[in-house]
């Protein structure tokens, strides 16, 4: 993931995200889900400098940020900037930095997205959790923090709580292990006060990540991953901060759901089998049977979470794509917050994949030809 060209740069490139099921359940705390790592990429070059570093991206302006220190922490020359994870993870570095009593330096940041539409429009594949890891991934290549696979998912999960406080982080774990993998997200609340009370360094590898998880899955034996994109961005923090106004988390109905949706995703779990490391290949013996079973029943949780709510999680054009799925015998569902963006499809090998693609392009649903970037780094990530 990371590299040095000979100029000095350290270029590192971070894949994007789909989520295949467990949506909204985990953004409670240690509720399971299933995302993939994708093959479009996210690519931050960072380049040592003197007295100020810059941020250049062609995605939000021609005009780089330039960021100095102050007293206070980082300042920036700018009113207002979709820099936000950028420089949340500068700032979670900075603080590592300092604990750790190493020389202050700067450096000048170039980002470039692959995650997005060439016309600019967004395919919901995790572009602020790319560019999060990615820059975190760099930095710690600069300043030599030896973070491992497991810190800089920690490294860069403090650092998008501080932007979005309620993220699950299962966008970060993904672009940060590649793959396939199981997630359970950590308890914010508690991230954030113990890195109030104590520091980023001490926050590392603590008994505050408790109840989260990263695991290895292996991918589907005989069933082929297909992606379709509706052609309407969604905002996930706009639909989960919907569903959390329409829901009484403390209800049966909500306990309800999370339960199902449990079951669902641990089933899962059992049909992809856990691989013991990174490089191990997949299972031979993995479910497809009971796979399909797991995506459709999340499908039917996601539709009634919507229609309880009243927030438009299964839009017409997904609708559309899952149901052409399961006319030819494959399962498919909105990948992630739904409201527009992806939907995820796992077809057996005899399914009419030619006539599902029809359907799709007859509804103005984009085939992504999108494949899954490998596993990186360390084993489990505990």
């Amino acid at each position: 993931m990371t590299s040095t060209e000979p100029s000095g740069a350290i270029v590192v490139r971070a894949p994007g995200k789909l989520f295949v099921a467990g949506e909204y359940a985990v953004v409670s705390p240690g509720e399971p889900s299933v995302l993939i790592a994708v093959d479009r990429y996210l690519t931050v070059s960072l380049t040592e400098s003197v007295d100020a570093g810059s941020i250049h991206s062609p995605e939000y302006s021609r005009m780089p940020v330039r960021w100095t220190r102050g007293q206070d922490g980082l300042t920036l020359d700018r009113e207002h900037h979709p820099y936000d994870y950028v420089i949340a993870a500068i700032e979670a570095s900075e603080r590592l930095r300092a604990e750790r009593g190493l020389h202050p330096r700067f450096f000048d940041l170039h980002i470039e997205s692959g995650l997005d539409d060439p016309s600019g429009r967004k395919f919901g594949l995790g572009s602020s959790a790319a560019v999060t890891v990615a820059t975190i991934a760099a930095i710690d290549e600069f300043y030599g923090f030896e973070l491992g696979t497991r810190g800089r998912y920690e490294l860069a999960m403090l650092a998008t709580i501080a932007v979005a406080p309620n993220a699950s982080g299962g966008d970060v774990a993904a672009s940060t292990y590649g793959g396939w993998i199981g997630y359970r997200s950590p308890d914010r609340d508690r991230l954030r006060a113990a890195r109030s009370a104590h520091g980023v360094a001490a926050v590392l590898g603590s008994d505050a990540w408790n109840g989260s998880e990263i695991i290895r899955l292996a991918p589907p034996v005989g069933l082929e991953l297909l992606v379709g994109w509706t052609g309407h961005p969604a905002s996930t923090e706009r639909l989960v901060s919907g569903v959390s106004r329409g829901t009484n988390v403390t209800g049966d109905a909500h306990a309800g759901f999370l339960e199902a949706s449990r079951d669902c995703v641990e089933d899962l779990w059992r049909a992809l089998a856990v691989l013991p490391d990174a490089g191990a290949p997949g299972d031979a013996g993995s479910d497809g049977t009971l796979a399909l079973d797991a995506i459709r029943r999340n499908r039917r949780l996601l539709q009634a979470l919507g229609e309880r709510t009243g927030v438009t999680i299964e839009t017409e054009r997904l609708r559309i794509l899952c149901d052409a799925a399961e006319a030819i015998g494959a399962a498919g569902k909105p990948s992630g917050a739904g409201g527009g963006d992806c939907g995820i499809v796992l077809a057996p090998a005899d399914a009419d994949v030619a006539g599902l693609l029809r359907v799709w392009e007859t509804n103005d649903i984009r085939h992504l030809t999108i494949g899954v970037h490998p596993p990186e780094g360390d084993n489990h990530g505990g």
